[in-house]
């Protein structure tokens, strides 16, 4: 048979093999093979609640061997790290655990046809300190840091107020973007709820939060006028949001911003931008500037046809010159086309050239709102605010699971949620 191994286990890269295992690999017409250097998978827009504790991981990630026996693909953990064209195989590094020691040399599978969907890291465009000094929401795992981080940080604010001290929770968020902004409001929402779980010396104002975009505006993705409300929402909540700002460096405990101004901080979260991970401008395949793969109308690489890419790792330019956009409908539609079109080239079938349609943006602002704009084409939009646009911010991530478990399962999980909720705790508080 012919092996199609798809590298990535995100939103585009899960769905993808999902789709081609039920199509392909139940039927035993291919072997689909899904690679990921985690054991599971969680939706990467719900980081940010990670983070802020509103999402407890554990609960809601997704085991990627167990997903596979499932739907007719197999799981293999690792880190890819090189392709070799001429021989048809990829490299994965050496897999070590978390003592060091060796669980698996370095491997080398081949394929058929390999997807590269490997997603994107955090852009800290070379500025001092950037790396070192803050926090990133790139993975489960960083997500989950920071939140033991800030638990520990609000145990010491609550205990130093108990000691009859002024004490303030200082965190400094770099990036305008949704995930800026939806992590902020996050965090609102949590200290809100401390109080209810034993850290009853806590309110909304010790916890300070400055939101700092470089750019004329925030979530420069929506309309202007969503825009602004989003940031006078912000600004009801207690953020302190400063556009037009630009962080020049960071130290230990402190954002430079310009040439003289410095913004004490006791955490700092850096979301200002993304880009492909560094090492695949060093696969030999064309790429932009943010180290994204370009690829034709049908999704291939244009070095070669046997190399689809998709996700925020794939550079696609549109009819308007414009390229699609780092976002999880991006990868969902990508996935789709990605799937008709392995599945035609092993078929020797004419194949379907991919048309990204913006079905608009959505920006929840945790339980207090949320605001957006549902296109159905370039001339026709709707805007939506309030419990209508929380409805729809939410079915996104249903379509998500839709995609990946069908109706029947999905709407068991919709059960098993609403039973959670009442169960389990509101926030996550260790």
């Amino acid at each position: 048979m012919k092996r199609i191994v798809v590298i990535g286990g995100g939103a585009g890269g899960l769905e993808l093999a999902t789709q081609l295992g039920e199509k392909l690999g139940r039927k035993k017409q291919a072997e689909i093979v899904l690679i990921d250097r985690n054991n599971t998978h969680l939706w990467k827009p719900l980081l940010h609640e990670v983070a802020a504790g509103s999402l407890d991981s554990d609960l809601d990630e997704l085991s990627y061997r167990g997903h596979g026996a499932q739907h007719g693909f197999r799981f293999l953990l690792g880190d890819f790290c090189g392709i070799d064209r001429d021989n048809k195989t990829i490299t994965l590094r050496p897999l070590t655990d978390s003592d060091d020691e060796l669980v698996l040399g370095e491997r080398h599978i081949s394929y058929d046809i390999v997807v590269l969907a490997i997603g994107s890291v955090t852009q800290d465009f070379g500025i001092s300190g950037i790396a070192e000094h803050c926090w990133f929401l790139d993975s489960t795992e960083q997500a989950e840091r920071f939140h033991q981080k800030l638990l520990n940080q609000f145990l010491r604010v609550n205990q130093r107020i108990e000691d009859g001290a002024e004490e303030q929770l200082s965190v400094g968020i770099v990036g305008g973007g949704a995930t800026g902004v939806e992590l902020a409001a996050e965090l609102v929402h949590s200290v809100k709820l401390l109080s209810i779980y034993g850290l009853d010396k806590l309110d909304r104002s010790h916890l300070s939060i400055t939101l700092l975009e470089a750019g004329p505006r925030l979530l420069p993705a929506l309309p202007e006028r969503l825009a602004s409300d989003v940031e006078k929402q912000l600004q009801q909540l207690g953020v302190n949001v400063r556009v037009d700002t630009a962080v020049t460096s960071a130290q230990a405990g402190r954002l430079d911003i310009g040439d003289e101004e410095q913004l004490r901080t006791d955490l700092q979260v850096w979301a200002a931008g993304v880009k492909a991970p560094e090492f695949i401008s060093e696969l030999g395949l064309t790429t932009r500037k943010n180290n994204q793969l370009v690829v034709d109308q049908y999704l291939r690489s244009i070095d070669d046809d046997s190399i689809y890419v998709i996700g925020d790792c794939a550079g696609f330019q549109m009819a308007d010159d414009k390229w699609t956009p780092p976002r999880a409908q991006t990868a969902h539609q990508m996935a789709a086309t990605a799937a008709k079109n392995i599945r035609k080239q092993l078929a020797d079938k004419p194949l379907t050239s991919f048309k990204y349609k913006d079905r608009g943006s959505l920006v929840s602002l945790s339980r207090f709102t949320a605001v957006g704009n549902l296109m159905g084409s370039r001339s026709l939009s709707m805007t939506v605010e309030g419990r209508l646009a929380r409805l729809a911010y939410a079915s996104l991530y249903r379509m998500h699971q839709r995609a990946l478990h069908g109706w029947w399962r999905l709407l068991l999980m919709l059960l098993i949620d609403r039973v959670s909720h009442a169960l389990r705790p509101r926030l996550k508080l260790h």
